[in-house]
């Protein structure tokens, strides 16, 4: 089974406001709600590529509540930890000329349900797979998933962190299966700018020489470069096609990535799902199916 934590999910409440005007009363000409947070998308994907995963993470008050059924009514298996206080985030996207995005805070973490999180983690079974993904929200250290890792450590789970700057380096001594910073993380953690592939090969076998067995790196439309714990350093470019909506490309691309490891323990195929499936979701105005992936692989055999 995989599993994916989701700390601080969200609803997106998109609204397509062509002629927004700041200050003034603008009308929408469509509107979208939708389930929101890496974890949650991770999950999305695997189940529309057909492989069983469980939803983890917190929820508060009527939003929460409709995160709960919005999953379940796309199938997505869930196990949420109630809060008594505050409300799951809903996160305004306001898309125009300009794109504006303004992010709930989301509800406080107190230690019961920290506590009640880590017996929702014990069930984990060897061979099952958690992602941890996303940021963390209030009350909570940015040793979390560092913690979650060493908690976890006596079973032989895979771990995948998608995280920034130290909640992902925290974890690297725990040996994480697989980390995936874009470019932009990559070099913030660093502090230079990546000009060349060189450059991007480098910092990213420091992290696997800090810890990491796999290190994916995003880069957009350049495709992503993969640093493997046997050494091999594979790179795949991405599809050519007309980028519609980013939100959640790099959380299909662990999904895809995990799906074809799954199915070929190959990482060579792993990486080209992975790639087509988070080209497919930045190809479309939702998060990528089944079809839209594998349309974008055989593309990509038919080439070789």
């Amino acid at each position: 089974m995989i599993y994916t934590l989701t700390l601080n999910p969200s609803l997106d409440y998109i609204l397509q406001v062509p002629d927004y005007t700041e200050g003034g009363i603008n009308r929408t000409a469509g509107e979208t709600l939708r389930p929101g947070g890496k974890g949650i998308n991770v999950s999305l994907v695997l189940n529309n590529l057909g492989l069983p995963t469980t939803a983890l993470g917190f929820a508060a008050g009527f939003p929460g509540e409709m995160l709960m059924r919005m999953l379940d009514s796309q199938g997505v298996r869930s196990d949420w930890i109630p809060l008594p206080q505050g409300f799951t985030r809903i996160n305004v996207k306001i898309k125009a000329d300009k794109e504006t995005d303004i992010n709930g805070q989301g509800p406080w973490i107190d230690q019961t349900a920290m506590a009640q999180l880590y017996e929702k983690l014990e069930i984990l079974n060897d061979g099952d797979t958690l992602v941890l993904a996303g940021s963390v929200p209030c009350g909570i250290p940015d040793t979390l998933y560092q913690d979650i890792l060493s908690f976890l450590q006596k079973k032989d789970i895979l771990t995948v962190v998608d995280a920034t700057g130290s909640l992902l380096t925290n974890t690297l001594s725990l040996h994480p299966f697989l980390i995936k910073p874009n470019l932009m993380e990559l070099e913030e953690i660093f502090g230079e700018t990546l000009k060349t592939k060189e450059d991007i090969c480098r910092c990213a076998k420091e992290l696997r020489h800090k810890g990491a067995r796999n290190v994916l790196v995003s880069l957009g439309s350049d495709g992503a470069l993969l640093v493997c714990e046997d050494g091999q350093v594979l790179s795949q470019s991405a599809p050519k096609g007309t980028v519609i909506n980013t939100t959640g490309a790099g959380d299909s691309m662990i999904a895809g990535f995990l799906a074809g490891f799954a199915k070929s323990q190959d990482y060579t195929q792993a990486l080209r799902l992975g790639i087509c499936a988070g080209s497919a979701s930045a190809f479309s105005e939702n998060l990528a199916t089944k079809n839209e992936i594998r349309n974008l692989e055989r593309g990509i055999l038919d080439k070789k």
